[in-house]
């Protein structure tokens, strides 16, 4: 049907006949001779039809918009002063010969080059697909996949597949739950990743493993999450938490150079968990933002201020600055924008202290809260946060989690607010994690990562006598502010692993009921093992310089978890509701319409 891609012709093909087939991208009639830039996958091609060959050319007057043709026509290099430089096949045409308009089309609902709202472009995602931002999207993802897997394959690691349907295991999220016609009143549950079957491959003496993967997670959706997502999973035997990160960090470094000719740092930066929130109030931080946190606590603990006395006095409180340089210069609209937006986080307000003229000292602020503090306070201040004249100090207040999570937002809109996000790519480790963190809500103890991290030392009843204060083995990969990949050593005792478990209240009998697989394998001779886990289509959304994860993914869902294109989820009839034992509560049915 075709002899070659539109975006292939070129000057070596001049005085040669060839036949092409695509979609019809512009039609242009210019007196009497009529131009088509025919679009294929490979990219354009410009069609020329002469009026000389009358039904060739009576053919192409009845082309529209996305006609699908195949035309047959000999190459030649364009006329002087017409040649298109930005197009593969910008120096040729092909002059019609033969023409079969193999399908014709609607007018689409919105044009190839127009920016049409999201919600139409996902329920029209076959015709989104055909626009050459999305179509090189997907060429970046596939390049990506191969570049992994020629790594991979090379440092020795297998693809194993692991089961789709599997049992409910608490890994953080919700599961997805599939009905067992054959069980009844017992369900399947879609995967949040193969954790578990990853270490039973470890078990089972695989040694290195690796797999694409989907995963599945019924959890609330943002512009980097998807109900189903794609990651690519990694397990090793044998080596420690240094010898998994030598591996994976050289992965990225040969992905970056091989598919965007980009040389990232040797090595990457690591930076312990404490000390990421401590300066950046997250344990992802955007290090291409040259702003930080600054503890200021313990200059506030005497204040007449009790907003600020408060936090600095109760050890589960935080007192930080930030500095905006050249801050001093917003407006009371702006400062009541970002208050507003630090609310978001649980912030109650967001104090500050415009610096006018650092030499003045008190006399060259602006703030509301300055008749609280006292001189030395303003003093140490200014010389603790480095704010100079013109710049903008604002504070938080209030429990850590909340100081850490309102500043940390702010840090990062303010770097893209204020243009100070520095180009480039900013790779890190983040290590050092606890192994665990109190669950105020729950009263109890919850893995700060997954319940079969392995804690940095063995001694089982030193974890068990103060589990705040234990330190697991883990390990994050963060890329520009976003946390692309994340890991641990695993457990690989039972006693331990069942140490845990009491510590989380998870009893004998659930362990046995949701684990005991994985239990009575570590009877069995457990390697010491770990891995990773990386977002692929994180990893492909900044390697694109996307928004969001849905840009990357072929046909991905909205932010309610539906699919515009297929109308899913959908209903389905009674008699197949009845062979599984399921019936639909009608207020549940009413509010889901």
């Amino acid at each position: 049907m075709r002899t070659h891609y539109c975006g292939r012709i070129n000057e070596t093909l001049i005085g040669k006949e060839v036949t092409v087939a695509g979609w019809v991208h512009r039609r242009r009639d210019h007196g009497g001779v009529i131009f088509v830039d025919l679009r294929d996958r490979e990219g354009l091609l410009q069609v020329v039809f002469d009026p000389d060959r009358r039904e060739v050319f009576a053919a192409a007057e009845k082309v529209r918009g996305e006609y699908v043709l195949s035309v047959t026509g000999s190459v030649r290099k364009r006329p002087a002063g017409t040649a298109n430089p930005a197009l593969a096949s910008g120096q040729v045409e092909i002059l019609a010969q033969k023409l079969d308009v193999l399908n014709e089309s609607e007018t689409p609902p919105f044009h190839h080059e127009e920016q049409a709202h999201e919600e139409l472009r996902l329920r029209f995602r076959y015709l989104d697909l055909r626009r050459e931002p999305m179509l090189e999207r997907l060429r970046l993802r596939h390049r990506v996949t191969t570049a992994l897997r020629r790594y991979l394959d090379a440092q020795g690691f297998i693809d194993i597949e692991t089961p789709m349907l599997t049992r409910a295991t608490p890994e953080g999220a919700r599961d997805y739950l599939v009905p067992s016609r054959t069980h009844p009143g017992r369900f399947f549950a879609l995967p949040q990743s193969p954790q578990l079957f990853k270490q039973l491959l470890m078990m089972a003496g695989m040694d290195r493993y690796y797999q694409i993967v989907r995963c599945f997670r019924d959890e609330d959706l943002r512009a980097d999450r998807q109900p189903e997502f794609t990651q690519l999973d990694v397990e090793t035997s044998f080596l420690d938490e240094d010898g998994i990160m030598s591996i994976m960090e050289a992965m990225i470094r040969d992905l970056f150079r091989e598919v965007l000719d980009v040389e990232l740092p040797e090595p990457f930066p690591r930076m312990r968990y404490h000390d990421a929130l401590d300066r950046y109030g997250t344990d992802k931080p955007d290090l291409r933002i040259p702003l930080r946190l600054v503890e200021v606590g313990d200059l506030m603990g005497k204040v007449d201020f009790k907003v600020f006395a408060g936090p600095a006095k109760d050890a589960a409180g935080r007192v930080a600055a930030l500095t905006l340089p050249g801050g001093s210069a917003l407006t009371r609209k702006e400062i009541d924008d970002y208050t507003a937006f630090v609310g978001r986080y649980e912030a109650k307000g967001l104090a500050y202290i415009k610096v006018n003229d650092a030499s003045q000292g008190r006399e060259g602020l602006q703030s509301p809260i300055l008749k609280f503090l006292p001189d030395d306070v303003i003093n140490a201040l200014l010389e603790r946060t480095g704010a100079r004249t013109g710049d903008l100090i604002f504070f938080g207040a209030d429990r850590s989690s909340v100081v850490n999570d309102a500043l940390g937002a702010l840090r990062a809109k303010l770097g893209e607010d204020r243009g100070l996000i520095v180009a480039g790519w900013q790779p890190l480790w983040v290590v050092d994690y606890p192994m665990f963190e109190w669950n105020e809500r729950e009263r109890r103890w919850s893995p700060l990562h997954h319940p079969f991290t392995a804690p940095n030392v063995d001694d089982v009843s030193a974890i068990a006598a103060a589990p705040g204060e234990a330190m697991s083995r883990a390990y994050d990969m963060v890329l520009n502010g976003t946390e692309i990949g994340g890991g641990s050593v695993r457990i690989h005792d039972r006693a331990m692993q069942s140490a845990v478990f009491r510590i989380l209240q998870i009893s004998e009998t659930e362990a046995e009921e949701k684990f005991g697989f994985l239990l009575e394998a570590l009877k069995y001779g457990c390697p010491p093992h770990g891995g990773i886990a990386f977002g692929l289509d994180r990893l492909v959304m900044l390697m694109a310089g996307a928004d969001s994860i849905r840009e990357v993914i072929a046909f991905p869902k909205t932010q309610t978890a539906s699919c515009p294109l297929t109308n899913a989820p959908g209903t389905v009839p009674e008699a197949q509701l009845r062979e599984l034992g399921i019936r639909v509560r009608r207020e549940a049915a009413a509010a889901s319409r």
